[in-house]
């Protein structure tokens, strides 16, 4: 099963506290693992996903090999081999360069959460965040601590009895 990080934007001033279904609506979730697409098309990929300095970051490292490359005078295979294994790279962080992208945008990381798709992560993250987040939750007083103290008069302490001479 996928295992989602999920991010919580941050507020805006004029957010209201009674809007939290447009503020959840915001919520983003970032499946872990190897994306194929951010492999077979890195630079489409992040700008699909708006990471403008992970892109420019990309650009000049792989200019910067070929230019180690074609200065060593090393074969074309090679830098392709070089290329492939950058763009590989690129498709098994993809995850962790988005978490990246969103914690410089003020975004929090609220949870983790596993499902077998996005849908069902994120029916199992809200059923769990509003439970948590309900007023009655958030205000409910803790049980008293005498229902966790057990009288005195017990011969029983734990699961052993105390100990006594067989008759």
């Amino acid at each position: 099963m996928p295992v989602y990080t999920v991010h919580e934007p941050p507020r805006k001033e004029t957010d209201r506290d009674d809007d939290a279904i447009a503020h959840s609506a915001r919520f983003v979730f970032v499946r872990d693992g190897f994306h194929f697409w951010a492999f077979l098309l890195a630079p489409l990929w992040m700008l699909r996903h708006r990471m403008w300095l992970e892109l420019i970051a990309w650009l000049l490292l792989l200019a910067g090999i070929t230019f180690a490359l074609e200065g060593l005078g090393v074969a074309e295979s090679v830098g392709f081999a070089v290329a492939l294994l950058l763009s590989l790279l690129v498709g098994i962080e993809a995850s962790s360069l988005r978490r990246w992208k969103l914690s410089r945008r003020g975004f929090a990381s609220v949870g983790v959460v596993v499902g077998d798709d996005l849908e069902d992560a994120e029916r199992r993250f809200f059923d769990g965040w509003t439970a948590q987040n309900a007023p009655s939750a958030r205000t409910a007083p803790p049980p008293p601590p005498s229902q966790f103290l057990g009288s005195s008069s017990s011969e029983i302490v734990g699961l052993f009895p105390q100990p006594e001479p067989r008759p």
